[in-house]
């Protein structure tokens, strides 16, 4: 694992880019302290594969199309506190 400063992460960003592509992983540090880790992506193969898997179990329905996200939130019907209410009392 490569172990990078920002600073030295901003200024070199194609080269660890590349370094991303070749499989390493790269641990991000802003004074001395680590802050993040940066891991190369799986491979769509892996990915695909994965999401076929999941088809195949029932867990997962994929029309091989984009996502479509609602654009209303969800409501909530029933008894007892709202989200709001739950956030608030546990924030106390």
């Amino acid at each position: 694992m490569i172990e990078v400063n920002v600073r030295e992460l901003k200024s070199r960003l194609s080269h660890y880019l590349r370094k991303l592509e070749e499989g390493e992983q790269i641990r991000i540090t802003r004074r001395g302290k680590t802050v993040g880790t940066i891991i190369p992506t799986p491979e769509e193969d892996r990915i695909r594969a994965k999401l076929a898997e999941l088809q195949a179990k029932g867990i997962i329905s994929w029309s091989g199309q984009n996502a479509v996200f609602p654009k209303k939130g969800v409501k909530m019907h029933g008894q007892g506190p709202t989200i709001a209410e739950i956030v608030i009392e546990d924030r106390r």
